[in-house]
C-alpha cells in the first residue's frame, strides 16, 4: 500500500520478455548458437497442451543484467493469452542492443546475419551521436544494435545513468 492507503502503482520493471515465434527450434539456434545467448535449450516439453490449452515447450535465456528472453510457439502464446493468433505476430517493437566499441556493431550485425536473421541495411552515423543498424531474427523481431558516440556529448550510454546497468563479461 502507498501513502494513506492508497494502492501503489506498477513497479516500473520489466523481468521477461517473451517473443512468439513460428519455429521454436530454430529461433534457439538464433539465439544461442548463432548470436551465443546461453540457454539450456528447450524445456516444458512435457506440457504437451491441447487444442485449447497451451503447451509448456519453451526456451529461455538469461540475459547478463537479469532480464529473461523467453522464446514461445506463437500459436501456443495467442492459446496462453486468449487472443487470435493475428495479435502476437509481427514486430511493433525494437530491442536495443548497446555495445562498447563502434566495431562491435558491425560484428554484431555479422553474428546476426550468418546465423540466419537479416540485415535491412548497412549500421550509419545518427545526427544526434549514435552510430547504429538493425537486424532482424528469424521470425522478424528487430533488434538495434548501438554505440554511442563519446564526443556527440551524449551520455555513452543511456541505461547507466539509470545506476541499474551492470556491465558483465564482453563489452557487446
Amino acid at each position: 500500500m502507498g501513502p494513506e492507503g492508497e494502492e501503489q502503482a506498477v513497479r516500473p520493471r520489466i523481468h521477461v520478455i517473451t517473443l512468439g515465434v513460428g519455429d521454436l527450434e530454430r529461433s534457439l539456434a538464433f539465439y544461442r548458437d548463432g548470436l551465443g545467448f546461453p540457454s539450456s535449450g528447450i524445456i516444458g516439453t512435457e506440457f504437451t497442451g491441447s487444442a485449447t490449452e497451451p503447451s509448456g515447450a519453451t526456451a529461455m535465456f538469461t540475459l547478463d543484467d537479469g532480464l529473461v528472453l523467453s522464446l514461445y510457439p506463437r500459436a501456443e502464446l495467442a492459446k496462453d493469452a486468449g487472443v487470435d493468433p493475428a495479435r502476437v505476430a509481427g514486430s511493433g517493437v525494437a530491442f536495443g542492443h548497446t555495445v562498447g566499441r563502434r566495431e562491435d556493431v558491425d560484428r554484431v550485425l555479422e553474428l546476426a546475419r550468418r546465423a540466419g536473421g537479416t540485415v535491412p541495411g548497412p549500421p550509419h552515423e545518427r545526427p544526434w551521436g549514435l552510430y547504429a543498424g538493425h537486424f532482424g531474427d528469424p521470425d522478424g523481431h528487430l533488434w538495434e544494435v548501438v554505440y554511442f558516440i563519446p564526443k556527440a556529448g551524449l551520455v555513452d550510454d543511456p541505461a547507466r545513468a539509470t545506476g541499474q546497468y551492470v556491465t558483465q563479461g564482453s563489452p557487446s
